[in-house]
């Protein structure tokens, strides 16, 4: 076995790249990370239209998820879109098997950038369970707001820092827009304000966030240092260009090391 440092994303393929796990894949090769991929679906998708989704049965999910830990030492495993909450349920109980000391971090994906449906909230009793076995959640304001539509944002979050940690994603938000903020250890919350005052949108910049993040935790970083580091890998990611499908740099992650340059 090499001395790679190894992380997992279960994310579903985008044949443009911008998106799931070829996305994440790049930007752990930016962290200089290895990269394991597990496909929990296929889209029939481009940067600006989403067509369809193929979903992989559950049972090859898990299949490919045992093969991977039977040879590889996996603490960190990023996930993004699946099915149901249902089949995201059964992925959590199977990794906290397979290692009991594994974080997660999920990229809750309700709704494609495009407008498609992936799947509805359903009962809430579901969703607290679901929380707990994550170490941290990455939604939008729009993602957020929908997990539980009879709560008000700031009583979502309040509900759901019980169970988990929270990084708020803010380019949705109406007011202060691009600010984002965590919440941690079911008290803390600090504001991540924008490093740039301009950004080009980009597809699937919220892929990008969450395997950034994901990848300073396998680094070792500290949970608030690898949040702005994060963000701050995410908007020199939007500014890359001006299309909709950005660019990873090897050299990026280096610029990006804001708050802590030695966390690597």
């Amino acid at each position: 076995m090499s001395d790679n440092k190894y992380i997992l994303t279960i994310a579903g393929h985008d044949p443009s790249n911008g998106a799931g796990l070829t996305s994440d894949i790049k930007t752990f090769e930016a962290h200089g990370l290895y990269g394991l991929s597990v496909c929990t679906a296929v889209t029939i998708q481009n940067d600006i239209d989403f067509k369809q989704c193929v979903w992989t049965k559950v049972d090859v999910i898990i299949a490919q998820i045992e093969i991977l830990f039977e040879r590889f030492d996996i603490n960190i495993v990023k996930i993004g879109i699946v099915e149901s909450w249902k089949v995201l349920d059964h992925i959590l109980k199977k990794l906290h098997l397979l290692n009991s000391d594994v974080k997660i971090v999920l990229d809750p994906i309700i709704k494609a950038s495009a407008g498609f449906d992936f799947h509805e909230t359903e009962n809430q009793s579901l969703l607290d369970n679901l929380w707990k076995q994550c170490f941290i959640i990455t939604p939008n304001y729009d993602e957020i707001q929908s997990l539980y539509p009879n709560l008000t944002i700031e009583n979502t979050i309040e509900h759901i820092s019980k169970f988990t940690n929270i990084y708020l994603k803010g380019g949705h938000r109406t007011y202060k827009k691009g600010w984002d903020a965590l919440y941690h250890s079911g008290i803390v919350m600090i504001n991540i304000p924008p490093n740039t005052d301009k950004v080009y949108e980009k597809h699937g910049s919220g892929c990008v966030l969450s395997a950034s993040l994901a990848s300073h935790l396998v680094l070792k970083t500290e949970l608030e240092d690898a949040a702005k580091n994060a963000k701050h890998y995410t908007e020199l990611f939007l500014n890359s260009n001006h299309g909709l499908l950005g660019k990873h740099s090897y050299n990026t992650i280096q610029h990006a090391q804001v708050t802590n340059p030695n966390s690597q």
